[in-house]
């Protein structure tokens, strides 16, 4: 049963893109597509002219790359419900995670330009297929197509919310052109640490750049509420991956997370980290190896400890 205190009931939510005046959804990725000209969409600000077909850190220039579109049933709980959740995963990536698990989709460019016609036919046809939301897997450097394929798709008939699924290495001027936009933001607070962040996602900034990220989604959207069902209708959710040897730094996150944001935040503690990517033998020897049970429990001590309460109810093993 969904807590009182956390519960938006279906018959009084309608999504955030919904609720907007005429035309400002489209208002919306205009001036996104704009900003493509010199590409600051994301914190690395490479300044190249992507309408044009540049390319920066993302190798993504004008149209959006699409590596598959599905109902994915491997979700949190409240996302995945009983039809899935309808996911579309962008390639390419503005972060360089040498443990990436979806190496191939992130940095091995794996997938095929899509235009806005076709993303928007995308959101339409998972709706179709009874997804319980649009979930948008890796969008950071991508908001401008999407907010494209969502403005169509809108028109067209869209009623689902929209998931904003990220690493959290976000420019703040892009979550202001999806506030009123998104409902449901679900970031992944990887690394606490400058120089681990470096080391392992080849962004020093990234703690701080999520941290920002962080508070303005929840500026904007506030704590996660579910309906009678327990789906997630509005609000953040943040996943952070527990790493060997306390590399990622937890128990600073999770301080964070209850301090900054609030105890309140709904949060998956993710156990399933394994070597990938560039991590092997010889490279990158410290997290060359899967979390043993006692990091596990001592990261859900750490969050705990912090104050926080509201756990995905996989995540505990």
């Amino acid at each position: 049963m969904t807590d009182p205190d956390f519960l938006i009931r279906k018959k009084d939510f309608k999504p955030a893109y919904r609720k907007l005046p005429p035309d400002e959804l489209r208002s919306r990725a205009e001036r996104a597509v704009a900003g493509l000209a010199a590409c600051a969409v994301c914190p690395r600000r490479c300044g190249v002219n992507r309408l044009e077909g540049a390319e920066g850190v993302c190798r993504t220039g004008r149209l959006a790359q699409v590596s598959s579109c599905f109902p994915h049933l491997g979700e949190e709980d409240c996302l995945r419900g009983w039809k899935g959740s309808g996911t579309i995963f962008f390639t390419g990536c503005n972060l360089r995670c040498v443990f990436c698990q979806n190496f191939d989709i992130s940095q091995g460019g794996r997938g095929e330009e899509c235009d806005a016609e076709r993303i928007a036919g995308m959101m339409l046809a998972l709706q179709r297929l009874g997804c319980h939301n649009i979930n948008w897997v890796t969008p950071e450097h991508v908001v401008p197509q999407a907010l494209e394929g969502l403005a169509l798709a809108a028109e067209r008939g869209l009623t689902l919310p929209v998931v904003y699924n990220t690493s959290a290495y976000d420019s703040i001027d892009s979550l202001r052109l999806l506030d009123g936009i998104v409902d449901i933001y679900m970031p992944d607070f990887k690394i606490w640490d400058p120089e681990s962040a470096k080391r392992y996602l080849q962004a020093a900034d990234y703690p701080q750049a999520a941290r920002e990220a962080l508070r303005e989604m929840h500026r904007q959207t506030g704590e996660l509420k579910l309906d009678e069902d327990g789906l997630a209708k509005r609000g953040v959710l943040v996943r952070h991956l527990v790493m060997p040897g306390g590399v990622a730094g937890t128990r600073e996150i999770m301080g964070f997370l209850a301090e900054d944001l609030s105890a309140h935040t709904y949060v998956n503690l993710m156990a399933q980290y394994r070597p990938a990517g560039r991590v092997g033998p010889g490279a990158f020897e410290a997290i060359n190896r899967p979390i043993t049970a006692a990091e596990y429990a001592q990261a859900f001590a750490d969050a705990e400890r912090a104050g926080l309460h509201r756990f995905d109810r996989r995540t505990r093993r």
